[in-house]
């Protein structure tokens, strides 16, 4: 009987950062994360938290917000959020990109700029 094993996969320990949560939020040896910042005072809740993965730096965002019980205003009300969170992305990413030292790569399905 033939024994399958699995390879192992080898990352880099990287050091904790001076934002460092330095608790069970960091996930393993090369995930570092802050704690979270929390936004609650105006009826719905938002974190942001600071991530490092290896060697690239991101903000994670997560909100609650609550939906209205008319089924046509919660639509409204995700449609809004979502054309909010594409305005914030298409106001911080091309920043990102003009502070150079990123490699910009191309997403699936989609053509090199």
């Amino acid at each position: 009987m033939a024994t399958r094993t699995m390879a192992r996969i080898q990352r880099a320990e990287t050091p904790h950062t001076t934002w460092c949560a330095r608790d069970h939020r960091c996930e393993g040896l090369d995930v570092h994360r802050s704690a979270d910042i929390k936004a609650d005072e105006i009826g719905g809740r938002a974190w942001l938290t600071r991530v490092r993965a290896g060697d690239v730096e991101y903000i994670e965002i997560r909100a609650r917000i609550p939906l209205h019980s008319n089924e046509k205003v919660a639509r409204w009300q995700l449609a809004t959020a979502l054309q909010i969170m594409r305005e914030l992305l298409n106001e911080v990413y091309p920043r990102l990109i003009r502070l150079g030292g990123r490699d910009r790569q191309r997403a699936i399905n989609q053509r090199a700029a």
